[in-house]
């Protein structure tokens, strides 16, 4: 079972400035249309040929998509490769923070 997170939740730790790894695994058009500024871009469907990009990370990956199911099956896969890791749930359609547009 992988850890979870409200948006809420995640937007509270954004404004007191604690450090994530918040990662987005929507695809370029989506992440284009909005993301969280604080995320880094790794869609999932190049999640599995990046993974080198994720060694070394000592702190939870907290993952965000669209809705959460994509997020979730980042998790489960990241999971199954020993990383700690957080589903943020109901994804960017429930977040209500700031977003930035463009690449």
């Amino acid at each position: 079972m992988n850890s979870e997170m409200t948006t809420e939740q995640l937007r509270t730790k954004l404004e007191e400035g604690e450090p994530l790894n918040l990662i987005d695994v929507r695809e370029q058009e989506e992440w284009n249309e909005g993301h969280i500024k604080e995320a880094k871009f790794l869609p999932l469907s190049e999640l599995q040929e990046r993974l080198d990009e994720l060694k070394g990370q000592t702190q939870p990956l907290v993952l965000i998509c669209r809705s959460g199911n994509r997020s979730g099956k980042a998790c489960a896969f990241l999971a199954a490769q020993g990383y700690s890791v957080v589903n943020v749930l109901g994804g960017m359609l429930a977040w209500d923070g700031p977003v930035t547009t463009g690449e």
